[in-house]
C-alpha cells in the first residue's frame, strides 16, 4: 500500500503536470488565450476533485441504503463512472461556456476533449509513477 505522504505527493504532481501540459496545448488546440486555458484547467481540476469527493460520499451512501453493502459490480461501477462525468458536465458545460463566452454546444466538444486528454493522461502518468516510484515490496501484501 502507499502511505498518505506518496498519495499527497501523487495528487500534487498529477495536476501540476497535467495543467503544465493541458494549458499551453489546450490553447494551441482551442485557438484561446493560455491565460484563459489556465483559468478553466484549475477551475475543472479544482471542481473535480470536489466533486469527486462528495460524489463518492453521496453514491457510497445511496449504496448502503439501497444495497446494505458498498461493494460495487462492474455494472455498478460503469453506473458510477457515468453518473460521475454526467455530473461534472453539468457543472462545467456552464462555466466553460460563460468564462470563454462560447456556446454550450462549442463549450461541451471542449469538454469532451478534455476528458480524453485526462483519460489517456491519467493512464500514461500512473504507469510513469509507478515505475518512478514503485510501492517497496515490503508493502505489498503476499499471496498465499
Amino acid at each position: 500500500m502507499r502511505t498518505i505522504r506518496d498519495r499527497v505527493r501523487h495528487a500534487l504532481l498529477f495536476e501540476a503536470v497535467a495543467l503544465a501540459i493541458f494549458i499551453p496545448g489546450s490553447a494551441l488546440v482551442f485557438d484561446q488565450p493560455a491565460n484563459h486555458m489556465g483559468v478553466i484547467g484549475v477551475a475543472s481540476a479544482t471542481i473535480a476533485t470536489i466533486w469527486n469527493f462528495v460524489f463518492n460520499a453521496l453514491f457510497d451512501r445511496a449504496m448502503l441504503r439501497l444495497r446494505g453493502s458498498v461493494h460495487k459490480t462492474m455494472a455498478i461501477r460503469i453506473a458510477h463512472t457515468f453518473l460521475f462525468e454526467a455530473g461534472l458536465v453539468v457543472m462545467l458545460i456552464p462555466m466553460i461556456a460563460w468564462y470563454l463566452d462560447i456556446g454550450l454546444w462549442a463549450a461541451l466538444l471542449m469538454d469532451l476533449a478534455i476528458v480524453t486528454f485526462y483519460l489517456i493522461y491519467g493512464f500514461l502518468f500512473n504507469i510513469a509513477y509507478d515505475r518512478m516510484f514503485p510501492v517497496s515490496a515490503a508493502a505489498t501484501p503476499r499471496s498465499a
